[in-house]
């Protein structure tokens, strides 16, 4: 499963391996400042927006790669069961929202949320 972690000045992914081939990508990292909001989706089929782009998906199982929205992109890593973890980010960064199943979604969520602009708390 993908872990979440604040290091310094990002927010760094990282990905299982399988996740690394199925998302076409080795991890992310996005600076803490793109930070607007942060939420668990307890749903995980909520979380997926927009349309597939690239990656892999396999309906109502498995989805880790890039959806595309009119305003922009998002980058998922969802397994189908249990919550996901909604990272969602400032127009600058390289995608709108990051969805990710982390195996502790309400602890990235604690960690994460000391930095969403106190305007932006969910």
């Amino acid at each position: 499963m993908a872990r979440v972690a604040v290091e310094g000045t990002d927010i760094v992914v990282r990905l299982a391996w399988w996740e690394k081939l199925a998302a076409r990508r080795r991890g992310l990292r996005v600076p803490v400042a793109a930070l607007r909001g942060v939420h668990v989706e307890p749903d995980w089929w909520r979380a997926l927006r927009g349309a597939h782009v690239r990656g892999i998906w396999i309906p109502e199982r498995l989805y880790a790669g890039i959806r595309q929205l009119p305003d922009g992109q998002d980058f998922a890593v969802i397994r189908e069961r249990g919550p996901v973890l909604c990272v969602e980010l400032r127009r600058s960064a390289p995608f709108r929202r990051l969805a990710l199943s982390v195996p502790e979604p309400d602890e990235a969520l604690r960690a994460l949320r000391p930095y969403v602009p106190h305007d932006r708390l969910r």
